[in-house]
């Protein structure tokens, strides 16, 4: 028995190691994804005003913002037809606000009567057949949840410039509060245990105010395999950088850049300042290309149903992905910067390069610094075959010439980001010096 024991325990190990002779990473799936869709959905949506924001900032009062909750309905809420425009614009995941800072569950919760169920017309859970659709569809789960609650009596803020207490002036009520936020936060991970958790509003206290080890811990315990964003400060596992792009690379490993679809998160029917299939094509190329993913936004309306420009972002997403998915989905980050003027990425085995040229480019492209020679090149997605020339190249010198690909015919060119398919020699090497003599 003693035997079969070892026997038992040696495969179970090998069993749960990779290919790689690592054990599973949980952070794998998300390396892979590359692109997620948030979703902003809440009462802010009845009247088009800011999320949360409006009443904080004294931009409407904070009863005209709560009897938004009597419009709420969700009347024409199809959870399967949005995990259908989320899967087939090659998302991986989606995150869904379940509280924003204005306190509204948009599920049942057991800790006080504001949510969508108690206190709209609604009147049912908005969370669980979503994600039962996200599942069903084999998407990961992501549940926002903010960490700040404006609307909790036990709570510090309330507005901009008024404050119900100081943290530090009566530290036994904060910690009500704590018991309530944690309770939440367990609550969605007993109930939904979903695959990502979002944190948001953390600004507002110093870390060690949340007790962020103990949130940590209520989620790793139910569902080991969770991964939090950093708005956790130090106990989480990936950066979210908000809106801006970044130049240089965040300082963690994995990272999101989340994006609006116009300047707002929620459905704001003011806002027709839409980004363009050109726009958010070449935005996603390079976050992707910087190793990131990006985390697109939708806004619906109160009744559940999508605007017709967010459903036409998606679509457009779903087109270009469809036709250029491989040099996306389960590469990794490209050239540093200097080789190629514009996004890159590489397969997991560095055999292969991908290079996205902007539909104004005019089809030609330039590498510098590739030591490796060229087996191929092609268009992705329709197979077009392409030549290229090294110029430069001094055979007693070590620093290689410049690689000048074949400019395309125009009928090759994607109407918004064209990618270019190299198949090289080997694990791509690059030239990372100074040039000849110097």
């Amino acid at each position: 028995m003693k035997k079969m024991s070892v026997v038992a325990i040696g495969l179970a190990l090998l069993m749960s190691v990779t290919s790689f002779g690592q054990l599973p990473d949980k952070m794998q799936w998300f390396r892979d994804a590359k692109l997620g869709i948030f979703i902003h959905w809440g009462i802010y949506a009845v009247n088009g005003v800011s999320e949360s924001w409006s009443f904080h900032n004294r931009q409407i009062s904070y009863t005209d913002y709560m009897a938004q909750l009597k419009g709420f309905t969700a009347s024409s809420y199809k959870p399967e037809a949005w995990v259908e425009l989320i899967k087939a614009s090659g998302a991986g995941y989606a995150v869904l606000t379940t509280k924003h800072h204005d306190g509204v569950a948009l599920y049942p919760t057991r800790w006080n009567d504001l949510n969508v169920v108690k206190a709209t017309p609604a009147k049912r859970d908005l969370v669980a057949p979503f994600y039962k659709a996200l599942r069903s569809a084999g998407l990961k789960v992501g549940a926002y949840y903010s960490l700040l609650d404006w609307s909790h009596p036990d709570y510090t803020g309330f507005l901009k410039d008024s404050s119900r207490y100081k943290r530090e002036d009566d530290p036994a009520r904060f910690g009500r509060f704590l018991q309530f936020c944690h309770g939440q936060i367990t609550e969605l991970m007993d109930v939904y245990k979903p695959d990502l958790i979002w944190f948001d509003g953390d600004w507002e206290h110093p870390g060690t105010s949340w007790d962020a080890p103990q949130i940590r811990k209520i989620i790793l315990d139910r569902h080991p395999g969770a991964i939090i964003n950093s708005r956790l400060g130090e106990y989480g596992d990936y950066a979210t950088p908000e809106q801006n792009m970044p130049i240089t690379q965040p300082d963690r490993k994995e990272w999101e850049l989340c994006m609006t679809p116009n300047y707002n998160w929620g459905y704001r029917p003011s806002d027709s300042a839409y980004k363009t299939p050109y726009e958010l094509i070449t935005i996603f190329a390079d976050v992707v290309g910087r190793g990131g993913n990006l985390l697109f936004n939708i806004g619906p309306k109160p009744d559940g149903t999508l605007p017709a420009e967010q459903m036409a972002q998606l679509q457009a997403l779903a087109r270009w992905n469809k036709k250029n998915g491989e040099a996306i989905f389960s590469t990794v980050a490209g050239l540093p910067e200097g080789h190629f003027y514009g996004p890159t990425t590489l397969s997991k085995d560095s055999t292969t390069l991908y290079l996205f040229l902007p539909s104004q480019a005019g089809g030609s492209a330039m590498i510098k610094g590739l030591k490796n020679a060229i087996k191929s090149i092609e268009v992705v997605g329709n197979g077009q075959k392409l030549g290229h020339k090294v110029v430069g190249k001094i055979s007693w010198s070590e620093v290689p010439g410049l690689v000048y690909i074949n400019a395309l015919p125009q009928s090759s060119l994607d109407k918004e980001m064209t990618v270019l398919k190299l198949t090289l020699d080997g694990p791509v090497k690059l030239y990372r010096g100074k040039g000849g003599f110097h």
